[in-house]
């Protein structure tokens, strides 16, 4: 049985895992943790499916951690950090969904994969993930005449944009069009912007409602227009994905992952 514990136990997210654990066969509920001062803390982290699991919500990490084998974080960059320095020194593995990490962050997260084993993706559906390789075989087939814009939406409470996916599916794209995304990527544009750099690669953003993951990338031609598009209905899917990539994990020393790997998509 892999002894999972679910970081930011009580959010949308969290619950999504909490119940995904409780209900796989090869998984148990080892730890769950929140922020401090959480109305939750204290209580079951199976209040929510009025299902009693022996485990309490805390915000003291090394105990909620203390007999995990697996950490799954889908929270904000500083939570997450701040778990992972956690892991490291206890040796548990982690599967980090979190989006927003700055490069400092993204090395920090590197670092510890030099310890224990860790999957970082900033989607973990397998649906998105089978839609990269798409791209990837897009770009490297569109190289020439074809401009390229992502579009992406999610709910209202969502706090970074570009969302951390449609920046993954950026970054797949420029690396099969021989591009730097950093120096291509345009991330807004308003009032005279003149014409259309060809070498850019455009992002646009919206947020409302209580929309799960809408993500499009647009190769844009002369006479024609291709759209590889992937939607989210639940977050069911990420939940699913990241126990999958908990399975990879078990048995791992160390190393950095992504859902790529997990699901044998790497050339």
């Amino acid at each position: 049985m892999m002894r999972i514990a679910i970081a930011g136990a009580s959010g949308r997210m969290g619950r999504m895992l909490v119940e995904a654990v409780l209900e796989a066969p090869d998984a148990q509920l080892a730890g769950a943790l929140d922020v401090a001062g959480s109305a939750s803390i204290g209580r079951d982290a199976g209040d929510f499916l009025g299902r009693a699991t022996g485990v309490a919500i805390t915000d003291d990490v090394d105990a909620g951690i203390a007999d995990a084998q697996f950490l799954i974080d889908f929270t904000r960059p500083a939570g997450t950090l701040a778990h992972l320095r956690a892991c490291a020194a206890r040796g548990a593995a982690m599967v980090i969904g979190t989006t927003g990490f700055d490069d400092e962050g993204k090395r920090a997260i590197a670092a510890a994969a030099e310890r224990v084993p860790i999957v970082f993706a900033p989607n973990m559906s397998v649906g998105v993930n089978v839609t990269l390789k798409l791209l990837e075989l897009a770009a490297k087939s569109l190289q020439d005449g074809y401009d390229v814009e992502i579009i992406e939406a999610h709910h209202r409470h969502k706090v970074d944009a570009p969302s951390g996916t449609a920046l993954k599916m950026g970054e797949v794209v420029a690396a099969a069009l021989g591009r730097d995304l950093r120096k291509v990527a345009v991330y807004g544009r308003e009032g005279v912007t003149g014409e259309r750099d060809a070498s850019t690669i455009g992002f646009a953003t919206v947020r409302g409602g209580d929309i799960v993951g809408d993500h499009t990338v647009l190769f844009a031609g002369i006479g024609e227009r291709i759209e590889i598009t992937h939607r989210s209905a639940s977050r069911v899917t990420y939940a699913h994905g990241a126990l999958r990539a908990c399975r990879f994990l078990a048995g791992r020393a160390s190393g950095l992952y992504d859902m790529q790997d997990v699901l044998g998509l790497k050339d």
